[in-house]
């Protein structure tokens, strides 16, 4: 019986599976933002030109509408990987559970870390008023939420007594807005690393919230004896102040 001879081996698709196309694409955006953003925050958005971007990237301009359709899309989606990254410190310790205080300060050191980062740094150095309305106020509601969390771990603290009482909303105010000047003054070039400069802001943003823990101790000191003859000399007589023994 004859047998069918064996199919030639396929030729190898000139084209990428999918899930590598899709990641390599996803990769190729990503170069997208993060050259945009340290153009950006050394430039400022209005001076940066796409072909400033393009030029970066070694590709053309056009090249870019492959993965933005302008500029100020750009701009929210380098806004974006900012607040995605806080959510998720956020997500990440709430499931950790703890006081209140110890939620406020494990908040305290992963944002002013990433406040020191170029997508972190977005979120205090762009103005919302460049974006789209639309995105604006996906931007706004976003801003929102992380004041909210701050709020609410403090207040948790001064329920379960972590922290001592105080206004929770002028404590959020008084700890974020240190926080976000981070994203302002930050050099790569200082002497500080951002997870130093992370523990100092813990400290001196939460020290003065942390309920004080006082330890009622009772320090025993020897006592004379009091017996009748105790205050006297020998001789009978008391001591008076100017005497020695």
């Amino acid at each position: 019986m004859d047998t069918a001879p064996p199919a030639p081996p396929s030729s190898p698709s000139p084209w990428l599976p999918f899930e590598s196309r899709r990641r390599a694409r996803d990769e190729k955006r990503e170069a997208v933002l993060r050259a945009a953003v340290q153009l950006f925050l050394e430039q400022g958005y209005h001076r940066v030109t796409l072909n400033e971007v393009a030029d970066r990237l070694n590709i053309t301009k056009p090249a870019l509408y492959n993965y933005f359709r302008g500029k100020d899309e750009i701009l929210f989606e380098c806004w974006s990987m900012g607040a995605e990254l806080v959510d998720g410190v956020i997500t990440e310790i709430n499931a950790g559970g703890g006081s209140g205080l110890a939620k406020l300060r494990k908040l305290v050191h992963a944002y002013a870390e990433l406040m020191a980062t170029d997508f972190g740094a977005s979120l205090v150095r762009f103005d919302l008023r460049d974006l789209a309305e639309r995105n604006a106020g996906v931007a706004r509601a976003a801003k929102r939420r992380i004041d909210a969390t701050f709020r609410r771990y403090i207040a948790a603290g001064i329920a379960d007594g972590s922290i001592r009482p105080c206004d929770p909303k002028l404590a959020a105010f008084a700890i974020a807005g240190s926080l976000n000047w981070i994203g302002h003054w930050y050099r790569r070039e200082g002497k500080l690393s951002p997870t130093a400069i992370a523990d100092e802001f813990t400290v001196r943003l939460t020290d003065g919230l942390a309920a004080e823990v006082r330890l009622q101790t009772t320090k025993k000191t020897p006592r004379a004896p009091q017996g009748r003859n105790s205050g006297r000399k020998a001789t009978g007589k008391k001591r008076t102040g100017g005497e020695t023994g």
